[in-house]
């Protein structure tokens, strides 16, 4: 959810996925038990508009998120979102 640095590990990692899917290598991807989409199913994944809201928030809470780096409203989209779906 939020923007941390990476570890040298995960960027290793990360590497060579990128290296692998410049080089078009998918060899080791079994498609064999997936069924292709339809153009209907594929319609039915479009995200929901987004609302432009203006929000007052206490400074702390601006700046713990600002902490993070930039998208702050994403992340609070996010929180929110996380809220949302518990309380259901």
């Amino acid at each position: 959810m939020f923007s941390k640095p990476l570890s040298k590990k995960q960027k290793a990692v990360l590497s060579r996925i990128a290296k692998r899917q410049a080089a078009g290598d998918d060899s080791g991807i079994d498609y064999s038990d997936i069924p292709p989409l339809t153009d209907a199913q594929l319609a039915q994944f479009r995200r929901t508009p987004k609302v432009l809201v203006a929000a007052r928030i206490d400074r702390d809470v601006y700046d713990w998120l600002m902490q993070y780096g930039h998208g702050y409203s994403t992340r609070i989209n996010s929180i929110l979102r996380t809220v949302m779906e518990r309380a259901r």
